[in-house]
């Protein structure tokens, strides 16, 4: 252990780090711990960081070695490092870049894995799994593969410990001839750099090419309303290549193609939507995964699982890739030698894959932080609010007697918030207000009670649409959302969004849901962000989960208690 300092943390050999709230530098080693730390707990003194084999495999990728990491984290921790996990940062990382895929040299069927020591191969031979997937020992430090198995050996090597750096190549799919148009801020046929792309877009498509534009896979992580879409829509025009678009619902696939043609030289004939409603196979084609992973019966095969090899794909765009389906995983694994862009606005995911999406997807390859878009007026500044709610004497003793489970839906459906909510719509008159929830129950009494349309699972795309273009335009001041506008919907004006329920823990759908209120906005640029919480409940423990990410990201939630009697709480 080095010696004792100043420092904000306290860092422990099973690799936690306790980062001190009031520490005057809370802000800087925050910053600096997510770029190679995961946040595990957030309660009010203490902060916990976790540092995993992918947050360093993801700082490797994107460019932080060992000794930085280690210095980084000597400079923040108040009594040193323990010098058993200096030196385990410095085996993990070096383990990133020790296997290369690369193609082989005459057969087009295999590839072919390089270790930078011949043990390496000599362990990896002892997995009965490796030697299934058909690893076959070829020279003192390389082993061939069928490429078929290329996407499969990656993800069970990134299990066992070594991430591969894959270097075997991409096809360029079919050409397919685009521009930007003269609607989307440049002149037509001109590049990016003339349409405009925002500093930091520039820099993710950059970095998923690669230097020499040999990259091809890879996540950039851009909050929501950073236009995410756009660099998408740069990689396709950088590319000119057949495009197939992956996206989580049928008001995003709308708005994907919307965004195509509008921006670039692409007609109607070229852009095909793959749902559920329409199943047009075009050379740029935007899916849900919905559609991807439905089945006639239980059990039975993916009947549309075959619209990745419909085309001759360049490139596959997983947006919102945090909730791509295990069946898609599986799928993806096939597809390694096609160009792979995951969007998102958090890796986070609950099921814990974060390792396949590393693995198959790519990297990390691009990640901004929240508040340095919003400095730099990108997205809006948010005040965020948890609002206790007492429960009534009735709904008191039915939490009492309850099982845990129960205890949390009591909790979430607290009639009293109906109050609170209006209370709050009532003072951000004018303002463009979205009431979100987990039950339709709670939300269907809410729209009643506020006199506001409620837009749920069961709603038409056709009503969606109308309903959300009214909200947009200002002829409806406030709509209420269940699950189904966590993400890709694009509400622009959209300033106060009120949670009145969740679901469980889930940081992804916490972040999600202030998402639907970071695109900047006119005047002050700024926007509300209230989660109504039951008082003495289950619901404050989950609540506390729910907004690790924001709170790594920097967002913190200030604390006030609503009386049973008051009319107002701002």
């Amino acid at each position: 252990m080095n010696g004792a300092g100043t420092g904000a943390c306290i860092t422990r050999n099973d690799r936690t780090i306790l980062l001190e709230c009031a520490h005057p530098g809370y802000e800087e080693a925050r910053a600096v711990l997510a770029g190679f730390a995961e946040l595990v707990k957030s309660p009010p003194v203490y902060h916990t960081y976790r540092i995993t084999p992918l947050s360093l495999w993801n700082a490797a990728a994107g460019g932080q070695e060992a000794a930085e990491v280690n210095n980084k984290l000597r400079r923040l921790s108040r009594w040193g490092i323990p010098s058993g996990l200096e030196n385990e940062i410095e085996l993990l990382m070096s383990r990133y870049g020790r296997l290369q895929l690369r193609m082989h040299e005459s057969d087009p069927q295999l590839v072919t894995l390089f270790a930078d020591q011949a043990e390496l191969l000599d362990e990896l031979e002892g997995s009965q799994l490796v030697k299934e997937l058909g690893l076959c020992r070829t020279g003192l430090v390389q082993s061939d593969c069928p490429k078929a198995n290329r996407g499969l050996l990656k993800q069970e090597l990134t299990r066992l410990g070594y991430p591969v750096l894959d270097y075997a190549g991409y096809r360029d799919g079919e050409e397919l001839k685009l521009a930007w148009t003269e609607e989307a801020g440049g002149e037509a046929g001109s590049t990016g750099e003339a349409f405009g792309l925002r500093d930091y877009q520039k820099d993710a498509v950059r970095q998923f090419q690669g230097i020499g534009g040999i990259g091809g896979s890879g996540v950039v992580v851009l909050p929501c309303g950073a236009g995410k879409t756009v660099v998408g829509i740069a990689v396709l025009e950088q590319l000119q290549c057949e495009t197939l678009i992956l996206t989580s619902s049928t008001t995003s696939v709308e708005q994907w193609r919307h965004e195509l043609l509008q921006r670039t030289t692409l007609n109607a004939d070229e852009v095909g939507e793959y749902t559920g409603e329409s199943r047009e196979v075009r050379p740029v084609t935007v899916a849900t995964y919905q559609i991807l992973t439905h089945r006639k019966a239980k059990g039975g095969p993916f009947v549309h699982m075959n619209l990745f090899n419909e085309r001759n794909w360049g490139l596959i765009i997983y947006d919102e890739v945090h909730l791509l389906p295990a069946p898609v995983f599986r799928a993806t694994a096939d597809i390694q030698a096609t160009r792979r862009l995951g969007l998102t606005a958090t890796l986070v995911r609950e099921d814990g894959r974060e390792g396949d999406v590393f693995s198959l997807i790519g990297p990390k390859c691009y990640d901004l932080p929240w508040k340095v878009l919003e400095s730099q007026g990108w997205i809006a500044a948010v005040d965020c609010i948890e609002v206790i709610v007492p429960m009534d004497e009735r709904l008191r003793q039915q939490y009492i007697y309850a099982g845990a489970k129960e205890q949390f839906r009591l909790a979430a459906g607290n009639q009293a918030k109906a109050a609170a909510t209006a209370s709050i719509a009532s003072a951000h008159a004018g303002a463009a207000i979205l009431v979100i929830g987990q039950y339709l129950d709670q939300l269907e009494q809410l729209a009643e009670a506020l006199g506001a349309p409620l837009i749920t699972g069961k709603t038409t795309q056709k009503e969606r649409s109308a309903l959300y273009a009214a909200f947009n335009e200002g002829r409806l001041p406030l709509l209420v959302v269940s699950k189904v506008a966590n993400f890709a919907v694009n509400l622009p004006d959209a300033s106060v969004a009120i949670e009145v329920s969740g679901a469980f823990g889930s940081r992804q759908e916490e972040a999600q849901r202030l998402g639907r209120i970071l695109r900047p906005k006119s005047g002050d640029n700024k926007a509300y962000f209230y989660t109504l919480v039951s008082g003495d409940s289950r619901e404050q423990e989950f609540a506390l989960r729910r907004r690790m990410f924001l709170t790594e990201q920097g967002y913190e939630y200030a604390v006030r208690m609503l009386e049973p009697a008051e009319e107002a709480i701002l």
